[in-house]
């Protein structure tokens, strides 16, 4: 760091604005330090492609997807966890980081801004990640691996001499890893997660019921009758389309047995990372995992019934984590408020 970024960090650390961000394929959430959460957004840019113009970003552009004409779309800039799209994802972050510092003082420096990333991404993708952070005018970017942030946000003893496993389920990618001492000591990355899910209905509603749905409708249909283990009471509920046959409007009922038969692929896929991590697990710290069990986050991880295929699966006691949706970016902020940024839990890939 720089004399005059340390200048900064110790003179106006208190009205920077400095930011955590979770940024998810699925969805972005902000905070601000001292603050706490100010954005919760899907990560959507509506762009124009006849004028190369960017039309909304985050809530008011994902209202856009499937109901635009053909010289608009809106598009997700990141895919499987990591940046599909550069120059859209440095849009979307501006947005999001001049939208968080709205109430900051007109003098006020810019902010530092911490993001998180999949494990298992590339120094490539890293790097992408953090010239992203850079050119959406951020004073400094530092990134923070997410199971290690959602470990954090979630308050598990992480520098203790004891194990402490994660699975963090999100949109692009489940992150699975066994952290003790304030690293993490065993990891599993896997490209299957929430979208994946989505598409696994989508392709069963078209398949079983020649019904075309969208991405939004299958999300809603996981949402609402979504399961990993048999219900006390199973669900059922009602999907409009179009059919594939003809062409016109048609509604089916789909119940949750049928949903949970086709979540059964990507659910093994996830079921099978959590025990390649176990496996890998040093004996000691697996002995602390049946104490201390494995800790479910993210929004895939709020899946009807996962807790308990999970359990049922490795004999390992499983908890989902009541904040699962904010763990991420929470713990990021926690990183910013100890003022961790040059400890182990942060890299900086570049100044």
């Amino acid at each position: 760091m720089s004399l005059i970024d340390t200048l900064f960090s110790n003179l106006f650390g208190e009205y920077g604005g400095d930011l955590a961000i979770d940024l998810g394929t699925a969805n972005t959430l902000v905070a601000v330090r001292g603050q706490g959460i100010v954005i919760n957004e899907p990560s959507v840019v509506a762009i124009d492609k006849s004028e190369s113009r960017v039309l909304a970003v985050g809530a008011d552009a994902k209202r856009m997807i499937g109901r635009t004409p053909g010289s608009i779309i809106a598009e997700r800039p990141l895919k499987d966890g990591v940046i599909a799209d550069f120059d859209v994802t440095e849009v979307m972050l501006r947005y999001f980081i001049e939208k968080a510092r709205e109430r900051r003082y007109p003098w006020s420096p810019r902010p530092r801004v911490v993001v998180c990333v999949p494990s298992g991404v590339t120094s490539v993708e890293k790097r992408a990640v953090f010239e992203a952070t850079i050119q959406a005018r951020a004073r400094q970017a530092y990134l923070i691996e997410e199971p290690m942030a959602a470990a954090i946000g979630a308050d598990l003893p992480i520098e203790d001499p004891t194990g402490s496993m994660v699975v963090d389920i999100g949109g692009g990618t489940t992150e699975v890893a066994v952290i003790s001492m304030g690293g993490i000591v065993v990891s599993q990355s896997i490209r299957t997660a929430g979208d994946e899910f989505d598409q696994t209905i989508l392709q069963h509603v078209r398949d079983a019921y020649n019904l075309s749905i969208g991405e939004r409708t299958a999300e809603d249909i996981k949402i609402k009758v979504g399961s990993a283990a048999p219900l006390a009471e199973e669900l059922d509920v009602e999907v409009n389309g179009r059919d594939v046959m003809s062409g016109l409007p048609k509604t089916v009922r789909i119940e949750s047995e049928e949903i949970r038969r086709a979540l059964d692929r990507p659910l093994d896929e996830v079921t099978k990372a959590v025990k390649d991590a176990l496996d890998v697990t040093p004996p000691d710290l697996a002995s602390d995992l049946m104490y201390y069990g494995i800790l479910l986050t993210g929004g895939g991880g709020l899946l009807r019934g996962l807790d308990q295929r999970l359990r049922e699966e490795t004999g390992v006691p499983v908890n989902v984590s009541p904040t699962a949706l904010e763990n991420v970016v929470n713990g990021c902020a926690k990183v910013l408020e100890a003022n961790a940024l040059s400890g182990g839990f942060v890299q900086s890939t570049g100044q």
